[in-house]
This record gives structure tokens, C-alpha cells and sequence, in this order.
């Protein structure tokens, strides 16, 4: 009986402790980080815990990124922001929302601005192995984890990895769980990157914004996401070519893009359809050829094009392409 009462009495006392609330337990490994070239900064995540990134990361381009974890206090995201609006340097934010927070020795906070200033907290109660590590642009932090080098394994493959601010932030990520991870295993991860400097057009400010929710390999599965993302920015950046009738840079950046996915149809069926419109017809019909071989459901479309101004052919080179 008295067994039975304790069990009964658990949830009671969790949810007794204001500092709990409603708040998620993101137990996790995380970084913020800034890179000097691009004036990038970014945040990413893993955890096993549903959409980790919804609760931890946190950002908006010329401002900074925040990582709120462990007990989770989510509102130390959008606040860590204002108060760097504000002007207060991350450390100033990191002790100003930790003040009058009854339950700060449970909370795992990092907190980055746009010139890469960087403060982190590792409460005295995180569930150990926890801690964190910060260095020059960034921060990685760990809690609940197999062992206590993952953040430092983190930090080196951070200060080591080359490329892009993402691929490295992901590279950190890859270190973690190589050196043991999260305890309890792997279930989601996030990714966001924010230009340093806000053009006043937020939709171009968010460079990368991936998540994986729930997956047995959310590390790998962000890495994948990751690929197509950039190959979509050449696919991107050749259709800027395209606009301004520079032939010779978009079909660079059609062919970066296919390389990167050599199956992916509707790369190839784009950038035929603009072969097509810039009058490189024989070249088009070999891209319409391999899709429509692949699925016939594109030769379909085709036609459908041309009403919305969107494939401009003579009535003989439609025929020619829908001869194939």
C-alpha cells in the first residue's frame, strides 16, 4: 500500500514545482555559433525528445540565437532576444533571466548575438553529465548525457570542421553522438541559421531553417535535409541566372545541383523546361527524355506549362518534346 500511495504521490510532486510547469524536458546537446567570413549565426540541436527544435531553438537575423534546454524555460527564447534588442550583451541576458527564476540551477542556456558574443549557464541540477564549453563564437552544451566529453568533443569539431556555418554546426552535432550522445538515445534534431546583418525582409533573413522531428537517425536525416537544401540553392541561383540571360552560370548551377542528385527528376525537369525557353532545344530533349522515361507524369504537366506562360516553345518544339 504504501507503494501504491508513493506512485501516486510522484506526478503530485512534479507538477508542485512552479519551475516545471508546463515546460518540456529537452534534455539535449546543442551549439550557437557565429562565423567571422559570412557574419552567419546559427543554433542547432539534437535530443531524444519529440521536436526538440520547437523548444530550444531560438533566433532573427542582426540579433543572435539562444539554446534554452534541460528543464526547459522556453520563454528564455523569445526574452533572451528582447533583452539583446536591447541592448544587453549575452552575458547581461544570461543573468537577467536567470534572476528571478526559481528554477535556474535546472535550466542549460547559451545565448549568442550578431557580432558573436557569446554566454552560457549550466545549472548545478541538470541531470549529469552536463556542462558546457564556450569558445570564440560559440558555445556547445550538453546535459543527461552517456559521458562527460560530449560537449568537448563538440568544441573540437566545431574549431576543426571547415565549410559553411551549418555544416559545421551539424559536424558538432556528428561529434556528439559519435563520442556516446544523449543516454537515452536519438529521436529529433534542428537546425536554423540567420544572416548577421536583417535585410527588413525576414522570408531572406532565415538562411537555413530544417527540422526533424522524429526519426531513428535525426543526425543523419538533418545531414541529408542539409544536401538537398543546398542543391536547391544552386537550382535557386540558376534561375537568377536565367533572368538575367547569363546561360553559361545557370547551367553551372543546374549542373551543381544534379550532381548533388543525380536521380532527383524535377531538378532535371526544371532545367530543361529553361533550356527549352532560352531556344537550347536539343539539349532540353535529352532532360524531357530521361524524365519522361522515369515517370510519365511530367509529360503530362507539360503542356500545362505553356497556357501559364511558364514553357514558351513553338507549337513545333512542344510537339518535338511531346514526341518523346
Amino acid at each position: 500500500m504504501k507503494k501504491i500511495i508513493l506512485l501516486l504521490l510522484i506526478p503530485f510532486a512534479l507538477t508542485a514545482q512552479s519551475f516545471y510547469g508546463n515546460n518540456p524536458f529537452a534534455h539535449t546537446y546543442s551549439i550557437v555559433a557565429y562565423d567571422s567570413t559570412s557574419g552567419e549565426i546559427g543554433v542547432a540541436v539534437q535530443s531524444h525528445w519529440f521536436s526538440v527544435g520547437t523548444v530550444v531553438c531560438w533566433g532573427e537575423a542582426g540579433v543572435g540565437v539562444v539554446a534554452t534546454q534541460s528543464f526547459v524555460n522556453v520563454s528564455f527564447g523569445p526574452r533572451g532576444l528582447e533583452l539583446l534588442k536591447e541592448g544587453l550583451t549575452p552575458g547581461e541576458a544570461v543573468d537577467k533571466l536567470l534572476s528571478d527564476d526559481e528554477g535556474r540551477e535546472y535550466r542549460q542556456l547559451a545565448i549568442l548575438d550578431a557580432k558573436g558574443n557569446v554566454a552560457a549557464f549550466t545549472g548545478k541540477n541538470c541531470i549529469q553529465p552536463a556542462g558546457h564549453i564556450v569558445g570564440k563564437g560559440y558555445s556547445v552544451q550538453a546535459n543527461l548525457m552517456s559521458n562527460d566529453k560530449i560537449w568537448g568533443a563538440m568544441s573540437k569539431a566545431f574549431e576543426n570542421a571547415k565549410g559553411p556555418l551549418a555544416e559545421r554546426m551539424v559536424a558538432a552535432l556528428e561529434a556528439a553522438e559519435n563520442a556516446g550522445g544523449d543516454i537515452r538515445g536519438k529521436q529529433s534534431a534542428a537546425l536554423l541559421v540567420f544572416s548577421g546583418k536583417p535585410t527588413g525582409k525576414i522570408w531572406l533573413d532565415k538562411l537555413v531553417d530544417l527540422r526533424v522531428d522524429d526519426h531513428p537517425e535525426p543526425i543523419k536525416e538533418i545531414k541529408r535535409l542539409l544536401k538537398v537544401h543546398r542543391a536547391y540553392e544552386h537550382m535557386n541561383n540558376g534561375d537568377l541566372a536565367v533572368e538575367k540571360n547569363d546561360m553559361e552560370t545557370a547551367m553551372q548551377e543546374y549542373s551543381a545541383a544534379m550532381d548533388m542528385f543525380p536521380d532527383n527528376l524535377e531538378m532535371k525537369y526544371w532545367t530543361a523546361v529553361t533550356l527549352a525557353n532560352n531556344d537550347r532545344i536539343e539539349d532540353a530533349l535529352k532532360l524531357f527524355k530521361e524524365v519522361f522515361d522515369k515517370d510519365k507524369n511530367w509529360k503530362t504537366l507539360t503542356p500545362r506549362l505553356v497556357p501559364s506562360g511558364l514553357l514558351k516553345v513553338t507549337d513545333e518544339n512542344l510537339k518535338l518534346i511531346m514526341n518523346l
